[in-house]
């Protein structure tokens, strides 16, 4: 998985309110039937709080990562929000040239 798609994953999980590692990976796993490798989720996670688009969440972290909770940023938030309108537009292009009405 490109590194890209993996922070995406990660966003759109955290959207629905802060999570730790094991618990992203779940959501990540509900959404499209497969986990993200611990490089991917962890490196994802690494990439997105250096890009201030997630943070911790104040007293309720653990020394091991996987127990850290992470929580989406509004950055994060607007981010998600504009990657997700233009998947949009690029699905309903793509289905109309297949001749698929779009949702």
């Amino acid at each position: 998985m490109h590194s890209n798609d993996a922070q995406l994953l990660v966003l759109t999980a955290l959207a629905g309110g802060p999570l730790h590692g094991y618990a992203i990976n779940t959501a990540i796993e509900d959404l499209t039937g497969a986990r993200l490798g611990p490089g991917s989720l962890y490196g994802a996670l690494a990439r997105l709080e250096a890009r201030h688009l997630i943070e911790p969440v104040a007293g309720r972290s653990d020394a091991r990562d996987r127990q850290r909770t992470v929580r989406i940023t509004a950055a994060g938030r607007e981010t998600l929000r504009a990657e997700l309108e233009q998947m949009a537009r690029v699905a309903q292009v793509g289905l109309r040239a297949l001749g698929v009405a779009p949702a």
